[in-house]
């Protein structure tokens, strides 16, 4: 009579209980471990028939579970990419892609060159800079003039919105005059720029609309009463 049901010892099955911490460490880890043992047990098949059968059926399943991603361009030839990936490129199955190297893979990009600017006066910025290249490559006249006194002011401006105070005219001449390499020169001129109150004005309303309307809302409040508004029920005691 063959024995259909062996009873277990209790102590064996808990001490032959399989831990995260003692497993392999998973490839890709969003396909599960499952997938994982499947792709293990592919590349240890002998006959090429059947290996390559059983890459095509993983394929399939991991495609199902990603139903999202299959209107994406080239989505079968990244599911063959990780299929490599997850056997530790140990699968030798014939690919509709070309099979990617470990090689390839661990290349790291190349590091990013960042513009790296250090201004003497760095609260006017970069794009002042570059708007007093562009009116020292500009000929002479009334365009160039213009050009020049918008860049004075839009300095006064930005100078206003760092420092919150006051400041003549006499020292943005002479920033614009060393930013320019000399080319600028308003020095000895009777020009005058718009007024610190005007501007200080206009810092004010453009800082107003980045902040969002009910923190405003909520600051006026505040200041008005001297103290953070509260809600009618709550000093209402518990009953």
């Amino acid at each position: 009579m063959i024995e259909k049901y062996k009873k277990e010892n209790a102590n064996d099955v808990v001490y032959h209980l399989e831990y995260n911490s003692e497993r392999k460490h998973l490839i890709i880890p969003e396909y599960g471990r499952h997938l994982q043992k499947l792709i293990e047990q592919a590349t240890i098949i002998e006959n090429d028939e059947e290996r390559n059968k059983a890459a095509r059926y993983i394929i399939q399943v991991m495609g199902s579970l990603n139903p999202h991603l299959r209107d994406v361009p080239d989505f079968q030839h990244k599911l063959w990419d990780q299929l490599f990936i997850m056997s530790d490129f140990r699968l030798a199955v014939d690919s509709p892609y070309p099979i990617p190297s470990r090689e390839v893979l661990q290349l790291k990009p190349e590091v990013l060159q960042y513009p790296q600017n250090y201004p003497k006066y760095r609260y006017y910025g970069n794009n002042i800079k570059y708007m007093i290249d562009v009116a020292n490559k500009w000929e002479e006249g009334e365009m160039k003039s213009a050009l020049v006194k918008v860049i004075a002011n839009h300095m006064k401006k930005s100078y206003l919105s760092w420092n919150k105070d006051t400041v003549k005219d006499d020292v943005i001449f002479e920033h614009l005059y060393e930013l320019s390499g000399g080319k600028l020169n308003l020095l000895q001129s009777k020009e005058e720029l718009l007024g610190t109150t005007d501007l200080l004005r206009t810092n004010k309303r453009m800082s107003n609309k980045i902040t969002p309307s009910n923190q405003q809302k909520n600051q006026n409040n505040k200041n008005k009463s001297g103290k953070t508004p509260m809600h009618k029920n709550q000093n209402r005691k518990p009953q």
